[in-house]
């Protein structure tokens, strides 16, 4: 009977967990929760940027810290379903409706999370993607997807890609990334 009670407490709570997801496209896989840290250079027209970076990604949010050189935090994005908001330094507040259209209007580039939460995971995101080129280990070595070019190098053996280089009409990004802790 216990055994019986205590499976029913871990499904309530695993139904409950899923209620507030991001949206995303019908029958699109969920992107796996995780915590990044790297760097990051974005060259936007006359505009360049480089901080680290920081990203903790899950299933009903993301939290982005671009960070000075000693760890101060230059700027924090927060994405939800609700929206987006980015808190600078001097603890000044702007809203959008995605942390890409936020960034792009109050930073000057377009930080696409919606579409990296699978690429830095070496995946293409849900919905069309043309080309896709693959390593001769199959991994994806060059993809582009909703107008973004993107190509992805691994270290040697590695599943998941080290780096990946963004690029669009006025906008280039280059991700490095240092650490990637996949949730289970």
């Amino acid at each position: 009977m216990r055994l019986i009670r205590l499976a029913s407490i871990v499904l309530a709570a695993a139904i409950a967990g899923c209620a507030g997801t991001l949206p995303r496209e019908p029958g699109a896989p969920a992107a796996a929760a995780f915590e990044l840290e790297g760097r990051i250079a974005v060259r936007a027209g006359e505009r360049a940027f480089s901080s680290q970076f920081r990203w903790q990604q899950s299933a009903v949010r993301d939290d982005v810290w671009l960070l000075a050189p000693l760890g101060q935090t230059i700027a924090h994005l927060e994405g939800t379903a609700d929206g987006a908001v980015l808190t600078t330094a001097e603890q000044r507040r702007y809203r959008a409706g995605s942390i890409e259209a936020l960034s792009e209007s109050a930073l000057g580039w377009a930080l696409p999370v919606e579409l990296l939460r699978f690429w830095v995971l070496g995946e293409p995101a849900p919905g069309p993607a043309d080309p896709v080129e693959r390593t001769a280990a199959g991994r994806i070595a060059l993809l582009g997807q909703q107008g973004w070019r993107v190509r992805f190098s691994y270290n040697d053996g590695a599943a998941r890609p080290s780096r990946l280089e963004l690029g669009r009409e006025g906008a280039e990004i280059r991700l490095v990334v240092d650490t990637l802790r996949v949730q289970p």
